[in-house]
């Protein structure tokens, strides 16, 4: 009896290709994204198939994120996947622009909007010592930044499916340290904000949720801090290490993609068990 010839291997279907690039060809804004955990976000929705607008605010962060925006296009098959935009979150007309910019570099309509812009003041003054400018600029870039946004993500994501509205604020809100009340209370503005913005987006299908890391080795946990404050801050993890950025950005690409649009209004703590 003659052999059965084997059928040849059929081409990927457009399922398994969806979960390879959950992402493929959707628009992602993140502010933040020259250093740090914006960056590591970055990137990594660029492995999931977005296309990238990084965001950054001074010009000293410009070769940064035209880096990020080069690394993302060195292995993209079409080298045009990311660009990098200067914008300062907690200005409405720059916000605008920001949003501008994305539909003009890709034609396309955007999709998720990751807010990581952020600052803290690395005097870690208590409330009293709290200076007014000090306190100002905190909720300048973190509450009103994070206002502008999403606002302007509610009236200009994708409606019908895939739009993702995604804010980081911080472990530090369920934590409440000392000496961190202006930055804690900021964040705390921001989860708020989302938790009612994912009940006013009801029927577009837009989520709107907070990831809340824990202490992460960036620049930014560095800053004013002395090697005797590091130390209080892992011995207080269980897992005994300061977070990476590594360890976030997964989360944050699984809240971007269609698997997650029954998480809406959540916020959750990525801190390795720190409180």
């Amino acid at each position: 009896m003659a052999a059965t010839a084997a059928a040849p291997s059929a081409a990927p279907s457009d399922a398994a290709a969806a979960l390879a690039l959950p992402l493929k060809d959707r628009v992602a804004i993140v502010t933040g994204s020259s250093r740090g955990i914006g960056r590591a976000i970055a990137l990594h929705l660029a492995s999931l198939g977005a296309k990238l607008v990084v965001n950054y605010t001074s010009p000293g962060s410009s070769a940064q994120a035209d880096a990020v925006a080069a690394e993302i296009n060195s292995s993209s098959p079409g080298g045009s996947s990311a660009v990098s935009v200067r914008a300062d979150v907690s200005d409405p007309d720059q916000v605008k622009s920001l949003f501008d910019a994305a539909e003009e570099a890709f034609k396309s309509p955007i999709y998720v909007l990751v807010n990581s812009a952020a600052v803290l003041d690395s005097k870690y003054p208590t409330l009293a010592n709290t200076s007014v400018e000090d306190f100002d600029k905190t909720f300048s870039v973190n509450a009103r930044g994070a206002f502008l946004c999403c606002r302007e993500a509610a009236n200009r994501l994708k409606r019908g499916g895939g739009g993702r509205i995604i804010m980081l604020s911080s472990s530090l809100v369920g934590a409440l340290k000392p000496n961190m009340a202006a930055y804690t209370a900021s964040k705390a503005a921001v989860e708020t904000m989302v938790k009612i913005l994912a009940k006013e987006l009801k029927g577009t299908r837009i989520t709107a949720n907070c990831v809340a890391p824990g202490p992460i080795a960036t620049e930014m946990f560095f800053a004013g801090k002395t090697e005797e404050m590091i130390k209080k801050v892992i011995d207080e993890c269980p897992h005994s290490r300061l977070g990476e950025t590594k360890d976030v950005a997964p989360l944050v690409g699984f809240l971007a993609n269609d698997a997650a649009e029954w998480v809406n209004g959540q916020v959750i703590r990525a801190n390795g068990g720190y409180v």
